[in-house]
């Protein structure tokens, strides 16, 4: 049975003969370290953004509330024309606070997930050069 120094040196000596790059490891784990820093960046980026969408949500359903509650105080028994009126201008209300709120929530969110997606191409790029940088060619001795 062969020891384990032998095994290491007959896998060096294999990779030296086909002209294997060298691979400076240190360079690597480097590399592995700012990817998972850059994920990280790139999750708390995209949660900002769930949690911004979250407070446009919630301000249209408090506006929507509101809204709601000046309808239920103005509303007067046996009036139905100005009844009618009120509804109709509650109905047209709310789809406009309905339609603003998508709007900003969409734009949230597509701010976000653009920032989050930049983050981790901008690393890629950065990770693809780092990587090109520690490969070495092996000169055979």
């Amino acid at each position: 049975m062969t020891d384990k120094s032998s095994y290491n040196d007959m896998l060096r000596k294999f990779g030296t003969d086909l002209g294997l790059p060298k691979l400076n490891v240190d360079d690597l784990m480097q590399a592995q370290k700012k990817n998972l820093e850059a994920l990280t960046q790139s999750a708390k980026v995209a949660a900002q953004g769930a949690q911004a969408v979250a407070q446009k949500q919630r301000e249209v359903m408090e506006a929507g509330l509101r809204e709601a509650a000046t309808l239920a105080r103005e509303y007067k028994p046996l009036k139905v024309r100005e009844n009618i009126t009120l509804q109709s201008e509650f109905a047209r209300k709310m789809f406009e606070i309905a339609v603003k709120g998508a709007q900003e929530s969409a734009s949230t969110a597509r701010q976000s997930t653009t920032e989050a997606v930049k983050i981790i191409q901008d690393r890629m790029k950065e990770s693809f050069e780092e990587f090109r940088a520690s490969v070495r060619p092996n000169k055979p001795t």
